[in-house]
């Protein structure tokens, strides 16, 4: 049994919600001997660039969560034209929604509708679209933007299993995204429709966004809130949303647009760099104002 296969199966009887939420209450804590012992070893560990940082100073954040979720310089992530990155991370699958079936890792798919918790009306909209995966490592910037210019028109929140997610769990875990626990966004954007989703993990101790505050850990029942009425409308490059330790974004897009030849899976990407160049937009979803 190769290493890859024990780790996703050790991961099955774990109390995968209870380790996460310990986690997170060492995460919160803002005792100075644990917060600053997990804050100075993380940095070191994993070498985070601090430079980066609108805060460089690791002695002035009140609790590990602070740090992890710190706000970089205005300067640090430029945003490219067309549509862009919502993560640093790592671009581990994009391409095509194929019928409605995305590529997890290679020989794995899993199920668009199940992946926006079932809702199949959504999933129309986008079964023959687009779709990059993002994994958020954990030395990366942890906040989650707008690959577009959006307008909020519902969250779905899914409760599931909270498996590690990386390289091998995606290659080990079937329907790994859609099995985890989730936040689903739906936006409607001058492309058309668009899921930007949230993905838990372990050790994830909760996912925010920048309309609601935190949002996980929740019941163990689906939830879903209409914000079609409502005024929230995200710049491209606008942060949506972050993750309290890490995880990964998975969004999905209407049409099937042609990525960067230059992007592989695996490589290292940056929030607001080019996915896809300037797409067509249809006439009819212009203003009269760009139209003349």
């Amino acid at each position: 049994m190769n290493r890859d296969r024990l780790f996703a199966l050790l991961q099955y009887p774990l109390p995968q919600h209870a380790i996460s939420r310990l986690a997170g209450q060492l995460a919160d804590a803002r005792t100075p001997w644990i917060r600053d012992t997990f804050i100075q070893r993380f940095a070191r560990h994993y070498n985070v660039d601090m430079s980066e940082a609108l805060n460089p100073d690791l002695n002035s954040y009140h609790s590990f969560n602070d740090f992890f979720t710190r706000p970089l310089r205005p300067d640090a992530r430029p945003i490219d034209s067309g549509i862009v990155s919502p993560a640093d991370g790592v671009l581990s699958q994009f391409g095509r929604i194929d019928h409605g079936t995305l590529m997890q890792a290679k020989g794995h798919a899993y199920s668009l509708t199940a992946l926006l918790g079932g809702d199949e009306a959504a999933a129309s909209d986008l079964r023959e679209g687009s779709f990059a995966t993002v994994y958020l490592s954990p030395r990366d910037y942890h906040r989650v933007h707008m690959p577009l210019e959006g307008r909020l028109i519902r969250t779905i929140y899914v409760p599931g299993r909270l498996f590690s997610v990386n390289q091998a769990t995606a290659r080990e875990v079937p329907g790994l995204f859609a099995r985890n626990e989730r936040l689903v966004c739906l936006f409607e954007t001058e492309l058309g429709p668009m899921a930007l989703v949230l993905v838990g993990a372990m050790i994830v101790a909760g996912i925010e966004t920048v309309w609601s505050g935190q949002v996980t850990p929740l019941s163990r029942q689906p939830h879903s809130n209409d914000w079609a009425k409502g005024d929230v409308t995200l710049g491209k490059g606008d942060e949506m949303g972050r993750f309290h330790l890490g995880s990964s974004v998975v969004m999905c897009l209407p049409k099937a647009y042609t990525f960067n030849e230059t992007l592989t899976p695996g490589m290292k990407i940056r929030l607001g760099q080019q996915l896809a160049p300037d797409p067509d937009i249809p006439a009819d979803t212009l203003t009269p104002e760009e139209l003349a």
